[in-house]
């Protein structure tokens, strides 16, 4: 301390504002920097964890380029993205509209919604993958057949089990998005509504002219967590196909799963790194949109 005398109010406050800096700033140096820039490092070699690793400089990179394996599993991760968070933000938008309304038992609907959300990924997997078996098991084709239809494949199909695998993904962070939205509501001051009502203004305009735009930052905010969170998608797609993990052709296999069975079922760890880092990048633009965004804002 006495080393600050000499010093000014604000050099002062620059000293101790990194001194309370210095944990978290050697945390993420550890724990975040370094393992990234150890994976770029890891993506230019080969290496199998029982020999040192051998620089092979782009050759991992062009290996991904000419694998039809990961432009199939790179296509069905940019699904899970744009059909998943648009999907997800719309209904938990339209769940929170209403619901804002809501007086009677609010908190206890509410409470219902964010369960899902509370819920381990993989206990819920498992009851979904239960909903689509066939009959005398599965509710799904139980009711289908009650009904007259016939059974659908859904996991076991190539065009069913990508959306099949997406619904309790987005049924899952859906009451998390839905009390964001309420929160974001509840911050818009009430003036604006009543000043719009005196004027006649109906409630399509009030919600096109007022809420959507006033909750700008709160959208901004959901739509990258959300897009990172489809991006990174795993838990669904691994217990929901436990026995062909992926799907059947890889139909519903996202790059993280790739990135796991790569890494330690063919011990590929060189090329495993190649795949995260172009993870790393997608999840990069995403982060970067959303500081224009901000930016722009």
């Amino acid at each position: 301390m006495g080393g600050q005398a000499g010093l000014g109010l604000r050099q002062k406050q620059v000293v101790w504002a990194w001194t309370f800096l210095a944990v978290p700033v050697l945390f993420y140096a550890t724990i975040r920097f370094y393992p990234t820039a150890e994976a770029f490092y890891l993506s230019t070699t080969n290496w199998n964890l029982l020999s040192k690793p051998a620089f092979v400089g782009l050759l991992n990179f062009r290996r991904l380029l000419s694998d039809p394996v990961f432009w199939q599993v790179f296509r069905n991760t940019v699904l899970y993205l744009a059909i998943g968070t648009p999907l997800s933000l719309v209904l938990a938008f339209t769940i929170a509209y209403h619901l804002d309304r809501v007086r009677f038992l609010h908190g206890f609907i509410r409470a219902l919604y964010f369960l899902p959300f509370l819920t381990t990924a993989a206990a819920m997997a498992w009851v979904w993958r239960w909903f689509y078996q066939p009959v005398p098991i599965g509710l799904f084709n139980d009711v289908l057949a009650t009904l007259g239809f016939p059974q659908q494949p859904f996991l076991r199909s190539t065009t069913q089990s990508l959306p099949s695998v997406l619904a309790p993904a987005i049924w899952a962070g859906l009451g998390f998005q839905v009390i964001i939205f309420l929160a974001g509501l509840r911050a818009i001051p009430t003036t604006y509504y009543e000043a719009a009502r005196i004027d006649g203004v109906s409630d399509l305009t009030i919600l096109r002219r007022i809420t959507i735009p006033l909750l700008r930052p709160t959208i901004i905010f959901l739509v990258v967590f959300s897009s990172i969170g489809f991006l990174r998608i795993f838990d669904q797609v691994y217990n929901m196909t436990t026995n062909d993990p992926g799907g059947p052709l890889n139909a519903t296999k996202p790059l993280v799963l790739l990135i796991y069975q790569t890494a330690f079922s063919s011990f590929d760890m060189g090329y495993a790194a190649a795949q995260t880092v172009v993870l790393f990048l997608a999840l990069l633009c995403v982060s970067l949109v959303q500081l224009r965004l901000l930016r722009d804002r």
